[in-house]
């Protein structure tokens, strides 16, 4: 997940340091535009002694082209180090990323304390992943100790600004009832709006819900068209589930090819399943061959959050 988080930082945190004077402004975002255009060399020169001159945004910029090697050597100290200036300057970007860094073990052994403090100003900036991932700590996730109420105070403003991945956590604290109220009508309604923006694993969750009747009408069919909209986005839980409702016939019709099918990429993924290996062992030769076909030829649709 943070290796994710870390590739979503670039270009829109560069932007997010108070305004400079136009000159300068210009010539950062001459850089911005080559690094869009993945010509970093020439990027990192304009870069570069903007930096050093003390434009924040630069600094975040210079970080995150040694901390990506783009154009530069992979250094992880030397991106730590432009990112701690352009934090020490109030880039919320730079903070986020300097925070992550101590905390997914970049720098060496992760430093929990330093990075909830980076990770707490660039949260109080605003900064919706920041407010997510502190989100996150409170959960424990970092070896922290669990606070969930803060948990949940944290993933509701970053909501507010948009995360679909905070969307999916009130989710789930709502389904236990950690830091809030337990209920499983506003799980549903945390897991549709997710689900309807494109995260896989809120689709899953909001399919087994409707599939059940569990704070929202009952649906089987409709459940099932969910949880196979996470299967084919590559959810490792929703193959497994898919393949249950195929071989079954519950929610979509009856398909031993495609329980199968489904089971195959299930078990791959690290989820087998023993009734559904007995249910396979019980169909033909062919059928099984063509399951397996269909297997190997698979491919995850790419999920593409939409705002």
């Amino acid at each position: 997940m943070t290796a994710r988080l870390h590739r979503l930082l670039l270009l829109a945190f560069l932007l997010a340091a108070a305004p400079l004077a136009a000159a300068a402004q210009g010539s950062f975002e001459e850089a911005v535009a080559l690094f869009e255009d993945k010509n970093y060399k020439d990027a990192f020169e304009i870069a570069e002694p903007l930096a050093q001159g003390g434009d924040a945004r630069a600094m975040a910029m210079m970080g995150a082209f040694y901390q990506q090697g783009n154009g530069v050597a992979l250094d992880a100290r030397k991106a730590a180090e432009w990112f701690g200036k352009a934090a020490e300057k109030g880039h919320p970007g730079a903070q986020f990323s300097l925070a992550m860094m101590q905390l997914d073990g970049s720098l060496g052994q992760p430093d929990a304390d330093e990075g909830s403090k980076w990770l707490l100003r660039a949260a109080e900036g605003g900064n919706p992943q920041a407010q997510y991932n502190l989100g996150l700590l409170y959960t424990g996730i970092y070896g922290t100790q669990p606070d969930w109420k803060e948990a949940a105070s944290w993933f509701q403003k970053s909501s507010a600004q948009g995360s679909v991945e905070a969307d999916y956590n009130l989710g789930l604290l709502h389904l236990d009832g950690k830091g809030v109220d337990q209920s499983q009508v506003n799980a549903a309604q945390y897991f549709a709006k997710a689900a309807a923006r494109g995260l896989p694993e809120a689709a899953m969750d909001y399919g087994v819900l409707v599939f059940r009747g569990e704070g929202v009408q009952k649906d089987e069919k409709l459940g099932a068209e969910w949880m196979l909209i996470a299967a084919r986005h590559g959810n490792i839980i929703a193959m497994n589930r898919v393949a249950r409702l195929y071989a079954t016939g519950r929610g979509v019709k009856s398909d031993p090819v495609a329980a199968m099918m489904w089971n195959r990429l299930a078990s791959e993924g690290g989820r087998p399943d023993t009734w559904l290996d007995e249910f396979a062992g019980k169909q033909s030769a062919k059928q099984r061959g063509e399951a397996e076909a269909k297997a190997k030829n698979f491919k995850p649709m790419p999920v593409k959050i939409r705002n």
